[in-house]
């Protein structure tokens, strides 16, 4: 089909309101697709907050070169998004096009949570061959599983405030499985015997758990959403890569994701260190965690109506600059606990309309690259939010190993050198501002809040052409 491109605004000026299809989503539904990204994280959390401490003070690698094994990977990765993405949108079975593949790679994710965290005394180098080869297996695993189900959302309901309340089931039960892997990894990795065992041992657990959750969420979800003025057959890749060229809040989307997740993966793994080295008690991760994530949590719970009355990019901004104040906490004392403890409260709160609405933003842009070229290119436009989340993660990881390599960070230490805490209070304190700041700035460009209804609008008055 030939594509059409049109002007920068919708020119429907009917009043007439039109219901989005898969309006009024059940609870059970929402719950169920929820549980997927508790499943995503029990791994997923678990690099960005254990892996390279995991790789560097449990199996002894260099913190720079795995840092770089980790970019690189991610970065290669990151190509396998847009793959994924094409074929998803080639998918056609009795189940939908991205629903079958939570099906199909549940066991597989539930092995490579294993993998990950079980790396064999092959002596120096065969241990970084083997983390290079595993890390990059386990991510097309992830790529595999977690493309489609972002798309998922968008083939629920093409309803805003709908998408916006799945998004928050999403980011509410990510957000538990991240307090579970901060506060239970440790305890459980001790339990079960410490070192490599432990390890192994703890994410053969969540692992398994991961994938049964995953066939729950297939079973509980169903996609209703279908283009316009295309079959739901096929995609050719051609034509939906130029799409993507054309829907510029799709690359918006894409920045956005992409230094979002770098300043994640940059402080989601830091927090072990800081607890560590500056607060001088390693337990403390947890509680750490816990200030970030449970306002966060609590406050997704009450976040919807504010993102409706707002819209999503107005309420994350304000969050954003909310969260800054929580810097100024820090700054107070970065080595007291209670301070960095009441600042990363804040940060936390600070976090939540970005956590309920990004996602939901990256479905929206669908609609506007249909509305624009007339293809509905599902999968490749998620292949954006995993491609910013994986590199973005893969980056912090990189940007937090150089550095401490740089510091003079030693491995396993008692004790580290004044350069070594001092850059590490500079990651923790310092390189949220700087990421806050690239995020404004990127909102700023962002306007397909506004006109989104009247695009939804033109969108459904063509379906019944």
């Amino acid at each position: 089909m030939g594509s059409v491109y049109r002007d920068e605004q919708p020119t429907l000026t009917s009043d007439k309101t039109v219901t989005p299809v898969g309006n009024n989503i059940r609870f059970q539904e929402k719950f169920g697709y929820g549980l997927g990204d508790f499943a995503s994280n029990l791994v997923f959390a678990a690099v960005s907050s254990f892996l390279l401490f995991y790789y560097t003070d449990i199996a002894g690698a260099s913190a720079a070169i795995v840092g770089t094994i980790l970019l690189v990977s991610r970065i290669l990765d990151g190509f396998t998004d847009i793959g994924m993405g094409a074929l998803v949108d080639k998918t056609n079975t009795k189940h939908g096009k991205a629903r079958p593949w939570l099906m199909w790679m549940a066991i597989p994710y539930a092995i490579s949570a294993f993998l990950l965290f079980t790396v064999p005394d092959f002596g120096p180098v065969g241990m970084l061959i083997y983390i290079a080869i595993t890390y990059n297996v386990v991510h097309v695993i992830y790529t595999a599983i977690n493309i489609p189900y972002g798309v998922l959302n968008a083939r629920i309901t093409q309803d805003q405030y709908e998408r916006s309340t799945l998004n928050i089931f999403r980011m509410f039960m990510a957000m538990v499985a991240n307090l579970i892997i901060l506060n239970l990894t440790i305890p459980l990795v001790e339990m079960l015997g410490g070192g490599k065992q432990g390890w192994s041992l703890t994410f053969a657990i969540f692992g398994i758990l991961a994938g049964i959750i995953f066939l729950i969420t297939f079973a509980t979800t169903k996609e209703r959403v279908t283009a316009v003025q295309q079959t739901d057959a096929t995609i050719p890749f051609k034509s939906g890569f130029q799409s993507l060229m054309k829907n510029k809040y799709w690359g918006l989307a894409l920045l956005f994701a992409l230094v979002t997740y770098t300043a994640n993966g940059l402080n989601g793994g830091l927090g072990v260190y800081y607890a560590d080295y500056i607060l001088q008690n390693p337990a403390l991760v947890g509680p750490l965690g816990l200030a970030g994530l449970l306002p966060a949590m609590i406050g997704l719970l009450f976040v919807a109506p504010i993102i409706k009355r707002f819209g999503k990019r107005n309420a994350m901004i304000a969050g954003m600059l909310f969260g800054l104040l929580g810097t100024v906490v820090i700054l107070i004392d970065p080595a007291s606990f209670t301070f960095v403890l009441v600042g990363s409260v804040i940060r936390g709160i600070g976090g939540i309309p970005v956590a309920a609405s990004f996602f939901a933003m990256l479905a929206d842009t669908i609609e506007y690259g249909e509305w624009k070229t007339g293809i509905r290119a599902e999968g490749l436009v998620y292949s954006a939010g995993s491609f910013g989340t994986k590199v973005g993660m893969g980056l912090g990881a990189a940007i937090m190993g150089w550095c401490l390599s740089l510091s003079g960070y030693v491995g396993g230490a008692v004790e580290q050198s004044s350069s070594a805490t001092s850059m590490i209070i500079f990651l923790f304190v310092w390189v949220p501002v700087i990421f806050t700041v690239i995020q404004l700035i990127i909102l700023a460009f962002y306007k397909l809040d506004k006109i989104y209804p009247k695009l939804l609008e033109e969108l459904q008055a063509r379906k019944g052409e």
